[in-house]
């Protein structure tokens, strides 16, 4: 199957340039083979699916320009089934890092979790007394680069210690060069040096120095911050609205492609507005 190449309409702020498509385009399944003509462009879709993530509007409102809102969905939600998203995320990330210099898979992660308020929607929920939010929560590790190792969704009553192991295992098997793992007070105690044990990787808790009040950057523990920043840009994310974990966890990695294609598309040698002010504090091997 051959993408439609016609354009006929004013684009949208969060569509695809020519080059954005070209870093992603062969990742993009064409659709299963069938007695009716493909009608669709692959392009299309996945910009409507990115309108969706920027704008945060019902798949129902959708503008009627894009393809038909139950084709966007049933397309969103079987690439989700189907490991899809996460092939294409996964590979991008790859890419990005290779450009950045780096190896495809990093050896420091850094773990950090986000509270979300939640709608009438099903799935799981709870209380965060920290942070005094009823939903859930999302954990991300991450790599110097900000880029999307591991995502999971929880309730927000779940203890952020307790999401070690699974955030080490995961993260261990999306990269086995990890050999170090970074995160806040908040993961601390027995589990934590159990699932270090068992995984291999060190743990390291950076805390703020008590004498500094206020917003301080934390060494490398800050880029996680940003990057749970970034997924804020989008309304979709900007609640969690969806009925089941996984479908958040893959609005998250969307985000995340999103951004990654952006960066693949600009000239070699460019970086990207958001990170001409980043400077690693840490030896180059251990990225």
């Amino acid at each position: 199957m051959s993408d439609l190449n016609i354009r006929t309409r004013k684009p949208y702020p969060s569509d695809l340039t020519d080059a954005q498509w070209e870093a992603m385009r062969d990742l993009v399944p064409a659709p299963p083979p069938g007695p009716q003509e493909t009608v669709h462009d692959r392009r299309e879709i996945v910009n409507a699916i990115l309108y969706q993530l920027r704008t945060g509007c019902q798949w129902r409102y959708l503008p009627h320009d894009f393809p038909p809102w139950k084709t966007v969905s049933d397309y969103f939600y079987r690439w989700q089934k189907d490991g899809t998203w996460l092939r294409i995320h996964d590979t991008l990330r790859g890419r990005v890092r290779r450009r950045a210099g780096r190896a495809e898979a990093p050896s420091l992660g850094i773990l950090d979790s986000q509270s979300t308020k939640t709608t009438e929607a099903g799935g799981p929920k709870g209380f965060d007394k920290g942070k005094l939010v009823k939903g859930r929560k999302r954990h991300l590790v991450v790599d110097v680069l900000g880029l999307l190792l591991v995502v999971f969704v929880t309730s927000a009553g779940v203890q952020d210690r307790d999401t070690v192991p699974r955030a080490m295992r995961e993260a261990k098997a999306a990269s086995p060069r990890l050999v170090k793992m970074l995160g806040d007070g908040a993961y601390h105690g027995e589990v934590v040096a159990n699932a270090s044990a068992e995984t291999g990787v060190e743990f390291e808790v950076r805390k703020r120095p008590e004498e500094i009040k206020g917003f301080q950057p934390i060494p490398l523990r800050w880029i996680v911050e940003r990057s749970l920043a970034w997924t804020g840009r989008n309304r979709r994310l900007s609640k969690d609205y969806e009925r089941t974990v996984a479908s958040e966890e893959t609005w998250i990695r969307v985000s995340f492609l999103h951004l990654m294609v952006r960066r693949l598309a600009l000239p070699a040698g460019e970086v990207p507005r958001r990170m001409s002010s980043y400077v690693t504090t840490e030896p180059r091997k251990a990225a």
